[in-house]
């Protein structure tokens, strides 16, 4: 069995290896607390309780879900939460020959289920409805290849582990945003060798060079297009321009950028929507004739 200390070490090096982008964030990040106390949690059970994106902030051990007439949901995995352990006992000094009073402090840990994990359970801060759009859900469901996706206090794309880490939909201020923020992360797993194979995708660049900047700039133009697509672009596209035109101030040096950004771009998306060479040859046709009219 792993000490608190390895748990709490496990947790904060998975949030360090995340890479995640500081880039627009249209969900909500609340101070988790206790369901039944009503305290927040401190320290570093901050850290481990946030990065787990659930949309509500409280929290709950098995029992408090009992004792509150509801119960865990099945296949539920619960988070750890640490603690000061504080004892008190008496020791006798080698060198005095006195009895001494000592203390001893161990950090232990127990197991908290969010309250999204729980069933039947009544708050008195319910969270807003964030009902699924029916063609974002085709979109995503029809992605060939598609990457593991995992509960994450931040959206982000993990190109070691192939892995999109989204928080819930419930954490949204709409479902639109949630679905862009989604595409975003999709496009960006899009460059995995597994798929279109987009040149530095795999590589750690930093924040703010060119390389990730631009990668930023083809994932978010793919959003867009995927929103397009799903008829939602009207609701997104503010936050996208307003995104998108932050990146272009950088790179203003660069006449090309934007449309190598959007040629890749629609590649990522022509694949997440299962497009055939084809069709997409078949497009570019089509558009090419309206144009020369």
């Amino acid at each position: 069995m792993p000490t608190a200390y390895e748990v709490v070490t496990e947790s904060i090096i998975k949030q360090l290896e995340s890479g995640v982008a500081p880039w627009r964030k249209p969900w909500r990040t609340e101070m988790p607390a206790n369901l039944v106390s009503k305290k927040e949690y401190r320290g570093i059970n901050i850290f481990l309780l946030a990065v787990q994106g659930y949309g509500s902030r409280y929290w709950l051990t098995y029992r408090q879900a009992q004792s509150l007439g509801g119960t865990v949901s099945k296949g539920q995995h619960g988070s750890k939460v640490v603690f000061w352990k504080v004892d008190e006992y008496r020791k006798e000094n080698s060198e005095t020959g006195e009895t001494e009073n000592r203390k001893s402090i161990l950090l232990r840990y127990y197991t908290v289920f969010n309250l999204e994990q729980c069933e039947g359970i009544k708050s008195s801060e319910p969270l807003p409805a964030i009902h699924p759009i029916d063609q974002c859900e085709r979109i995503v469901e029809q992605m060939p290849n598609r990457p593991s996706l995992e509960r994450d206090s931040r959206a982000c794309y993990r190109p070691s582990t192939d892995t999109v880490g989204m928080p819930a939909r419930s954490a949204f201020h709409s479902a639109e945003e949630y679905y862009s923020t989604f595409f975003h992360e999709l496009t960006h797993s899009t460059g995995h060798p597994s798929r279109v194979d987009r040149e530095g995708i795999m590589n750690h660049n930093p924040i703010g060079s060119e390389d990730y900047s631009k990668e930023e700039l083809v994932a978010e133009m793919g959003a867009v297009m995927l929103c397009g697509v799903a008829s939602i672009a009207s609701r997104t596209l503010d936050n996208s321009a307003s995104y998108l035109q932050s990146w272009i101030n950088r790179l203003r040096s660069d006449s090309r950028l934007i449309v190598s950004a959007a040629s890749q771009a629609q590649k990522a998306a022509d694949y997440i929507l299962a497009r055939t060479a084809a069709e997409t040859e078949s497009d570019t046709k089509g558009e090419n004739e309206r144009e020369s009219l």
